[in-house]
């Protein structure tokens, strides 16, 4: 019987891709916190503009989210816990496999599991982290733990294999008893990491006979079919998008170019109210100005907010209903106020003021998700 040490005491040449990894979330993680994100929690706006998985955004041909969401963390626990599994279950499952499968298996658990993410919450989450992929890591170690047991000492195989058992059933369990958790990802993970371990397993053991040569054959043939059918039925099941990003993505933009020109446009109509109170400026004069700098600018405005794409379902809507009222009201006002100057009608005037200072009740921009699900 040997132990675990001496079944693996052989070093595998090249780069430690379990360090390499754990470096690259590290610096990801250091340039979120540059770029604005929390320390301990990030807003859902910074993890989408980091490639977090995202059903509309993902299904509108960013596909790569999938994986660029295995290397984000929504804040300093989240990526320590991760950081910490990786480094612990990495580097010996990196020996186990050698660097070239081991890092198939990563990625391909991380792949899966946040494919099973995408289905089953239907695309309307924000998920992204490295334990799907860390999952798969143990999957593989399970597996590897079982083909290897009788070679190894029982108490080491009883030691490692249960402990591995306990980590991966344990985390799951939380996952589904505690909220906010993408356990879908963990579920993809590990289900890939256990037919990757099969998969890529060393062929060299199963040589010593023709019979375990067989057996390891049909083996992996079952488990790359297994893996080939689960993604295809993932595929097939993932849900049509609730909306269109790249129309939610232009609402927001125009939403925030509306606010900045809004401010700008009060800002002169004050201006010439100032003038109009210091005197020295005929009324014609003002009303030329109220509709060269406020009546024509809210009048752009109100057409460029029309002419966003009328999808009720995106979270955005609301707001842009809301400032199109709101610029159709100021155009409405600026005109009838510039009217009221030539006309030298004073309860014009009061009354366009009046309806100018209404100000616009805000519903505030939703978020584009129900929730943001680390994993």
């Amino acid at each position: 019987m040997l132990s675990l040490h001496d079944l693996l005491r052989q070093q595998v040449p090249g780069v430690p891709v379990t360090k390499l990894l754990v470096a690259i979330n590290l610096l990801i993680f250091v340039a979120m916190l540059a770029s604005g994100a929390g320390l301990w929690h990030s807003s859902n706006s910074v993890q989408l503009a980091w490639g977090a998985n995202f059903g509309p955004a993902t299904q509108e041909g960013e596909w790569w989210r999938l994986g660029t969401a295995m290397f984000l963390h929504f804040g300093l626990i989240h990526l320590t816990l991760n950081l910490w599994a990786l480094w612990d279950a990495g580097q010996l499952v990196e020996r186990m496999y050698g660097h070239a499968r081991f890092t198939a298996i990563y990625f391909a658990s991380g792949l899966a599991g946040n494919l099973l993410s995408l289905v089953a919450h239907k695309g309307l989450a924000i998920s992204g982290g490295a334990s799907g992929a860390i999952f798969g890591i143990y999957g593989a170690l399970l597996v590897f733990l079982w083909r290897e047991r009788g070679r190894l000492h029982p108490r080491e195989f009883r030691w490692f294999f249960w402990g591995a058992m306990a980590f991966a059933m344990v985390s799951l369990g939380l996952g589904l008893a505690i909220t906010g958790i993408d356990n879908a990802a963990h579920v993809g993970g590990f289900v890939s990491g256990l037919l990757g371990g099969i998969i890529f397993a060393d062929p060299a053991a199963a040589a010593i006979n023709r019979k375990a040569s067989h057996v390891f054959g049909r083996g992996r043939l079952a488990a790359i079919s297994t893996l080939a059918l689960g993604v295809f039925i993932l595929i097939v099941q993932i849900p049509p998008p609730a909306y269109k990003w790249s129309e939610e993505v232009l609402a927001r933009k125009e939403i925030g170019n509306f606010l900045r020109d809004d401010l700008a446009i009060s800002q002169a109509w004050q201006h010439i109210l100032d003038d109009a109170r210091r005197g020295g400026v005929s009324f014609d004069e003002l009303a030329g100005r109220i509709d060269t700098t406020v009546g024509n600018p809210y009048e752009e405005s109100f057409e460029q907010l029309s002419e966003l794409p009328p999808d009720p379902a995106l979270p955005s809507a609301a707001t842009i209903e809301m400032l199109r009222h709101y610029a159709e009201r100021r155009r409405d006002a600026s005109r009838a106020f510039a009217e009221g100057l030539r006309t030298h009608n004073p309860g014009q005037i009061r009354h366009a003021l009046e309806m100018a200072r209404q100000p616009p009740q805000m519903p505030g921009l939703s978020s584009p998700t129900p929730s943001a699900l680390p994993h």
